[in-house]
């Protein structure tokens, strides 16, 4: 395997891990809130993480992408 096809693999199986986890986050908010407030205070703070993890991971996949156009 050439250094470039090597490389493709690598990035096409990050590209779907990262594509996989922004999957779950939206999957997360799509839920909603509890009906239990002191439960949808524990949501709301981890939606503000959530966020974070979803804004960096959306970078990094469109640096992936773009990566994986160069190689093709």
């Amino acid at each position: 395997m050439t250094n470039t096809e090597n490389e493709k693999t690598q990035l096409t199986k990050k590209r779907d891990e990262l594509r996989s986890r922004l999957d779950s986050i939206e999957k997360d908010y799509r839920q909603g809130l509890d009906s239990n407030p002191e439960e949808q205070a524990v949501q709301l703070e981890n939606a503000e993480v959530q966020e974070a993890i979803a804004k960096s991971t959306s970078e990094e996949l469109q640096r992936i992408e773009k990566r994986l156009a160069e190689l093709t």
